[in-house]
């Protein structure tokens, strides 16, 4: 096991020194991150909000977002589902070649799949 000591860090964006704790470097290494953070933590949030728009809304809708996504406001594009022809809408520009299901068939494919991983 390895032993984490607190380290002192200089920030990237404002230069002054901050600290990564051993609960902060435990938790990197949990999550399997390999850098350091090269901002403080306030620099950080500055950053994140800039990235954001400033905004503190998340989205709950749809996709791997879910409660708590930063991803924001989805545009959604209508497309017809390749299974059961059904009017739909779809987070993503449907391309030719690929199949799109409305929601309903996408949940049936994926369970189908994940019945035959088993067999």
């Amino acid at each position: 096991m390895l032993a984490y000591t607190d380290k002192t860090i200089s920030c990237r964006d404002c230069r002054n020194d901050f600290t990564f704790t051993v609960g902060e470097q435990e938790f990197y290494a949990e999550k399997g991150f390999t850098n350091e953070p090269t901002r403080c933590p306030d620099c950080r949030r500055a950053a994140k909000a800039a990235r954001d728009g400033g905004s503190s809304y998340r989205s709950s809708g749809g996709g791997g977002g879910g409660y708590g996504s930063d991803r924001g406001e989805r545009t959604m594009h209508a497309a017809i589902c390749d299974a059961c022809g059904k009017e739909t809408q779809v987070p993503f520009v449907p391309t030719s070649g690929k199949p799109v299901y409305c929601s309903d068939c996408f949940r049936n494919q994926r369970e189908q799949r994940s019945f035959s991983d088993r067999w």
